[in-house]
C-alpha cells in the first residue's frame, strides 16, 4: 500500500500549489496582454501607444515595489505579505476586466501589480525556508517552472482565450483560480514570527522607485518618440542620479532596503546575472514569435497560440525534472546543461524563414523549452540557497526583480533591434510590420535572434564559470 503523506508533507504540497499558481498568474499578466492590445485598443477607443501602457505600468509598478515587499516580508512575515498580496491581486484582476475606460484599467493594473509584487517578492523565500536542502531543488523546480511558464506563455495563452472569449477574461480568469489558491494557501503557508525591532528603509524605497520609474519610462517611451528627445535624456539622467543616491543611502542606512553585501556571494550574483540574460532572451522570442507566425507565415491567432505554447508546455515537464536532477547532481551542472541546450536552440531560431517546416519549428522550440526548464529550477535553488535565512525575503525579491527587468528589457531590446535593423536595411524609418515585405522582416528577425543568442552565450559562460569554480573548491 502506498504511503500516505504526513501532515507536514501535506502542508508543503499545499504551499507549493498556492505559490505556484500565484507565481504563474502574476508573471503571466506581464505578457498576456500583448496579443490582446489591438482588440483592447479598439474596444476602449484609444491609440496603440496609449494601450501599451496597460503592459508597461504593470511591469514598472512590480519592479518598483518588489524590494520593498521583500524587505517587508523579512520584517512582518513572508507568508503574511504573500496572503495579503493574493487578495490585492484578485481585486485588481477583477477591476481590470471592467470595460470602463483606459483610466480605470490603468489604475486597476497598478492595484493588480501591487498584489503581484507582494506575492512575487516572497514566494522564493517561503519555498527556501519551508523545504530542507535535500528537497529544495525539486521544490524550486516546481515554483521556477510556474514562474517561467508565466513569463513565456502569455502570447499562447492569450491567443487561445481570445479565440473564444472577450478580452475581459484575460483578467477575470485570475479571479476563480486565485480564490482556489487562497483557500489552499490558508492551509499550507507557514506561520512566522515577525522580526524584532526591525525598520523599513523609506528613503531607500523612494529613491529606488525613482530609479525604476524614470529609467523604464525612458526605455519604453523612447521607442515611440526617439531616444535623443530631451524628455527621454532627462529621464535617463534622473535615473542615474537617483541610482547613485540609492547606493549612497543603502551604504549608510541602519536597516537598508537592500543589503549590498549580498552581492558579495558569488553563487547569488552570478545566478542573478544569468537569469537576467535568460529572461531578456526569452522575451525576444515572445515578442518576435507572434510577428513571425501571424504576420509573416499567415497563421491564425489560434494556431499561432498553439505553436507558441510548445515552449511553455515543454518547460512544464523539464522544469520539475531539472529540480530533481539538481537535488541529485547539483544545481550548477544542470543549469549549465540547460543553458547550452537553450543556446543551441536560439541559434536554430535564427534560421527560421518563410518556408521553414513546422517539424523543424517544433523541434527547435522543444529543445528551447527543455533548455530553459533545466536552467530555471537549479539556478533558482542555487541562488536562494546561497543566502542566509534572515535575508531570504530581500534575496527572493531581487531574484524576482531580475526577472521583471529581463522582461522589460527584453521587450525594449527586441523591438528596438527588429525595427532598427529593418530601418537600416530599408533606408527609411520602420516602426511597424512592413506589409508585403516579408523578406525584410525575416532578415531583421534573424539578426535579432542572433543578438539574443549572444546573450545566452554569455549566460552559458557564466554558468560554466560557476561550475568550474565549484569544482576547484572541491578539488
Amino acid at each position: 500500500m502506498a504511503q500516505q503523506p504526513t501532515g507536514s508533507e501535506s502542508r508543503n504540497i499545499s504551499t507549493l500549489i498556492a505559490l505556484g499558481i500565484f507565481s504563474f498568474m502574476s508573471t503571466l499578466d506581464g505578457s498576456i496582454v500583448n496579443i490582446a492590445m489591438p482588440i483592447m485598443s479598439k474596444s476602449l477607443h484609444v491609440s496603440s501607444s496609449e494601450i501599451e501602457w496597460v503592459v508597461s505600468i504593470y511591469l514598472i509598478t512590480i519592479s518598483s515595489l518588489l524590494m520593498f515587499f521583500g524587505r517587508l516580508g523579512d520584517v512582518v512575515g513572508r507568508s503574511r505579505v504573500f496572503k495579503i498580496g493574493t487578495a490585492v491581486f484578485i481585486i485588481g484582476s477583477f477591476l481590470s476586466g471592467l470595460n470602463m475606460g483606459l483610466g480605470l484599467l490603468l489604475a486597476a493594473r497598478v492595484i493588480q501589480a501591487t498584489g503581484a509584487a507582494m506575492t512575487m517578492s516572497n514566494s522564493f523565500g517561503i519555498t527556501t525556508s519551508t523545504f530542507p536542502v535535500s528537497q529544495r531543488g525539486r521544490a524550486m523546480g516546481v515554483i521556477g517552472t510556474f514562474v517561467a511558464l508565466g513569463a513565456v506563455a502569455g502570447p499562447a495563452f492569450g491567443g487561445l482565450i481570445l479565440n473564444y472569449l472577450p478580452w475581459n477574461y484575460i483578467f477575470w480568469i485570475n479571479v476563480p483560480i486565485g480564490i482556489i489558491a487562497i483557500l489552499i494557501g490558508l492551509h499550507g503557508l507557514p506561520k512566522e514570527a515577525p522580526a524584532r525591532s526591525a525598520q523599513i528603509d523609506w528613503l531607500g524605497t523612494a529613491t529606488f522607485t525613482v530609479v525604476i520609474v524614470s529609467f523604464f519610462y525612458a526605455m519604453l517611451e523612447g521607442q515611440e518618440i526617439g531616444f535623443t528627445q530631451p524628455v527621454i535624456l532627462a529621464c535617463f539622467a534622473i535615473a542615474v542620479v537617483a541610482f547613485i543616491g540609492f547606493i549612497y543611502v543603502e551604504n549608510h542606512a541602519k536597516a537598508p532596503l537592500l543589503d549590498l553585501s549580498i552581492f558579495k556571494i558569488p553563487d547569488y550574483t552570478l545566478g542573478l546575472i544569468a537569469a537576467l540574460l535568460v529572461f531578456i532572451n526569452g522575451f525576444f522570442f515572445n515578442v518576435l514569435g507572434p510577428y513571425y507566425l501571424v504576420n509573416a507565415r499567415g497563421f491564425s491567432s489560434g494556431f499561432s497560440g498553439l505553436l507558441l505554447s510548445i515552449v511553455p508546455l515543454t518547460m512544464l515537464v523539464s522544469g520539475p525534472v531539472g529540480g530533481v536532477l539538481a537535488d541529485k547532481f547539483g544545481g550548477p551542472i544542470i543549469a549549465a546543461i540547460g543553458l547550452i541546450l537553450a543556446t543551441i536552440a536560439q541559434f536554430m531560431t535564427a534560421t527560421f524563414g518563410l518556408n521553414t517546416s513546422l517539424g523543424f519549428y517544433a523541434l527547435t522550440t522543444i529543445i528551447l523549452g527543455i533548455g530553459l526548464g533545466l536552467f530555471q529550477s537549479p539556478n533558482n535553488a542555487t541562488v536562494m540557497s546561497a543566502v542566509p535565512t534572515d535575508r531570504l525575503g530581500i534575496a527572493g525579491s531581487v531574484n524576482a526583480l531580475s526577472r521583471n527587468l529581463g522582461m522589460i528589457l527584453g521587450v525594449s531590446f527586441s523591438t528596438t533591434s527588429l525595427f532598427g535593423i529593418m530601418s537600416a536595411q530599408a533606408g527609411r524609418h520602420v516602426t511597424s510590420y512592413p506589409l508585403k515585405q516579408n523578406d525584410l522582416f525575416i532578415s531583421a528577425m534573424r539578426w535579432s535572434f542572433l543578438i539574443s543568442a549572444g546573450l545566452l552565450v554569455i549566460a552559458a559562460l557564466i554558468a560554466l564559470q560557476r561550475l568550474l569554480r565549484r569544482s576547484a573548491k572541491k578539488a
